[in-house]
């Protein structure tokens, strides 16, 4: 029996992954597809004239087992993939991408939209039936519904082997990740490293079957091995295999693909009219328009590079005082930032990781969400998992109410991305008189138990981990009527504004004291480490703003103009970097072949947002700060305007709606310690 062609009988109508088969993936995805071609088929024949119900309504809750089926599939297809999973990705992505063709290129349904959205003024539409109209009459058009017929069918072939290309980047990169390790046989060579990371190390050589130690290109390896080993040699050799990632003589090679995928993106924008992929993208941002993003990224790098050229000076007379070391090249980035850290704060990562248990860390995190949202967490052992090392939990209200279901997978594992998300099983909506509430899930890569030790967490997996849970509680906290508008369904560069607020608890006396606890002895992380916490979080951060905005110029130079003359992908990043560049270049290194943000994420046109919400979240914070962090009116404020209210609103609106006034970049650029 194929469980996904039926309703679930699961407590709180989770998905049964113990009883979904593989093969089960191709015959329900293609009975879905069927069914939500019906439905559409419905809503076009109906007689009836046009109105929000029979045909806005109807649109917005049509597909939902189709739906239901591919969140189960692509979340596990990231999280716990194998060769068959890959395989039938591969096999159901065009299917998904003719059927958006169907639905965006049919005519008869776009007429009956545009029949209702000619009329809006006159319905008396609430602001959330407004936007929803408003969203889907723009999607269509956007998707090229006012095209002739010839234009359509050359949209649907793009569409169709752009779905493809991504799947094979995104399998390309994780093949190369895990195709490479380090094997360590002599001790000398683990100098620097900690007990822990060598502990693992250990662990993973002994899983294989080898002597020694194994490190790999998964982040809770790689990067304590890139910040912690002496060994400069072995540093160099870890920093260019993560480095050329998809971009070696192999089978894995994205550069072809990273230049079709550009090529096809900004075809498919001129077919529509517009003079880039980013200028199509970003009319649906905060943002609105490329030169607004180069004119943000720029003020920022005129404020971040002085300082960022001033720290790498910093760093390069350390390094050669310690080690004699002429030219700073990438490898060594974070191990003598680490060592400077150390001296100037002395603040070791490996000290602080004693007090990050992830169990507290993860209790803190519930705590801190309790305190200002009103929520509560109980583990359940009755909800079926797809791996035995994810944990389920019921989320309810003060009144007992059910909030959501949440999931959390924490640790890495062959067939799971590099990285950290938050993604849904089910989102949340309102039919029949019900309030469905969401089923959401976090996924991270932290450093595993080992057989003396648990998961301890640095701080920057602290940081990662409540950035992720800010994002599931947008998802936990929805409470609006449509799906398409609900949780984190919003504009791109306000998504990360839940997100990175978390984090800012994150370095505050009274949040860390709810949970950095030592994981032996139960003793609370002392005092004057946290004020070393809190004095190191600008610690280099002129570098650190200088990376990320090279990330976004790169996006911004890839799909802000008209791609087709672009031959060599290495030059043309070099030339992208120049602004930003502040490490000298590694030749058999290219970024954009493993870059999976804005080639096979959704971050294409939309890197600049992490920046964008930087200043959105320091704003708001700042607003915490002076009524106090766990004041339950700015809470009850964020959570009303910001967090429930999905996409039904412009962002602007519900941010001046929480705050009382637009953003300022100043508390961003006070926090970085970039106002002198």
């Amino acid at each position: 029996m194929n469980m996904l062609l039926k309703s679930f009988d699961t407590t709180h109508d989770t998905a049964p992954f113990a009883k979904i088969k593989n093969e089960d993936y191709i015959p329900a995805f293609d009975a879905a597809i069927a069914d939500t071609k019906k439905e559409i088929d419905a809503i076009c024949e109906n007689a009836d004239p046009a109105t929000f119900e029979n045909s806005i309504e109807a649109l917005s809750f049509s597909g939902m087992h189709l739906d239901r089926i591919s969140n189960i599939f692509f979340n596990l297809h990231s999280a716990e993939t194998n060769d068959e999973l890959e395989k039938i990705a591969q096999e159901v992505a065009p299917k998904l991408a003719d059927l958006s063709s169907d639905i965006t290129l049919n005519e008869k349904l776009f007429e009956r939209i545009k029949a209702v959205y000619d009329r809006k003024a006159e319905l008396g539409l609430t602001q959330e039936q407004d936007t929803l109209l408003t969203k889907y009459y723009l999607d269509f058009v956007r998707n090229g519904a006012l095209l002739p017929l010839d234009k359509k069918e050359e949209l649907r072939k793009i569409d169709q082997e752009l779905s493809v290309l991504k799947l094979h980047y995104g399998e390309h990169v994780l093949a190369d990740s895990n195709a490479y390790q380090l094997h360590i046989t002599k001790q000398e060579d683990l100098a620097g490293l900690p007990e822990g990371i060598v502990e693992a190390a250990h662990e993973l050589a002994k899983e294989e079957g080898k002597e020694g130690w194994i490190f790999t290109l998964d982040y809770p390896s790689y990067i304590p091995f890139m910040t912690y080993a002496d060994n400069r040699a072995l540093r160099k050799e870890m920093a260019i295999a993560a480095g050329k990632k998809a971009y070696q003589n192999n089978e894995n090679n994205n550069t072809d693909i990273v230049l079709k995928i550009v090529n096809l993106r900004h075809q498919r924008a001129q077919i529509l009219g517009y003079a880039s992929h980013a200028h199509f993208i970003l009319e649906e941002r905060m943002a609105k328009d490329p030169e607004t993003v180069k004119s943000f990224l720029g003020d920022l790098l005129a404020k971040g590079k002085p300082a960022a050229l001033r720290e790498f000076e910093e760093l390069t007379a350390f390094a050669k005082e310690l080690d004699g070391l002429d030219q700073l090249e990438k490898w060594d980035g974070s191990y003598y930032s680490e060592k400077l850290k150390q001296q100037r704060f002395n603040l070791d990562d490996e000290k602080l990781k004693q007090y990050f248990k992830l169990d507290n860390v993860l209790n803190g995190v519930f705590d801190i969400a309790h305190r200002l949202f009103g929520l509560n967490f109980k583990e359940v052992g009755t909800i079926d998992k797809y791996h035995p090392e994810v944990q389920t939990f019921e989320v309810r209200d003060d009144q007992g109410g059910l909030v959501s279901i949440f999931y959390a997978d924490f640790f890495p594992r062959k067939g799971k991305r590099n990285g950290a998300w938050m993604t849904s099983f089910k989102p949340q909506y309102r039919l029949d008189g019900v309030n469905e509430r969401p089923h959401v899930s976090i996924v991270c890569n932290f450093s595993r138990p080992t057989p003396t030790k648990p998961s301890l967490l640095t701080f920057n997996e602290v940081t990662t981990l409540f950035h992720e849970f800010g994002h599931a509680l947008h998802g936990m906290l929805a409470d609006t009527t449509y799906p398409t508008l609900s949780g984190t369904s919003v504009y791109w560069d306000f998504v990360e504004l839940p997100s990175q607020i978390m984090e800012n608890w994150c370095y505050e006396e009274e949040a860390l004291k709810l949970f950095a606890k030592h994981y032996e002895t139960g003793e609370l992380i002392p005092m004057e480490f946290v004020e070393k916490i809190k004095e190191s979080a600008s610690f280099l951060e002129g570098l650190a703003t200088v990376r990320q905005i090279s990330f976004g110029m790169l996006d911004m130079g890839w799909h802000g103009q008209d791609p087709s003359a672009i031959k060599d992908l290495k030059a043309f990043e070099n030339e992208q970097f120049a602004p930003t560049q502040i490490y000298p270049d590694v030749q058999e290194n290219a970024m954009s072949p493993s870059f999976s943000h804005i080639f096979n994420g959704g971050y294409s046109s939309g890197y600049y947002s992490y920046k964008w919400a930087e200043v959105l979240d320091a704003d708001a914070f700042d607003y915490f700060k002076q009524e106090g962090i766990f004041n339950p009116e700015v809470a009850r404020k964020f959570k009303e305007n910001i967090l429930s209210k999905g996409g039904t609103v412009h962002p602007m609106e519900l941010y001046k709606a929480f705050r009382g006034q637009e953003p300022s970049v100043e508390p961003l650029l006070r926090r970085a310690g970039l106002l002198y």
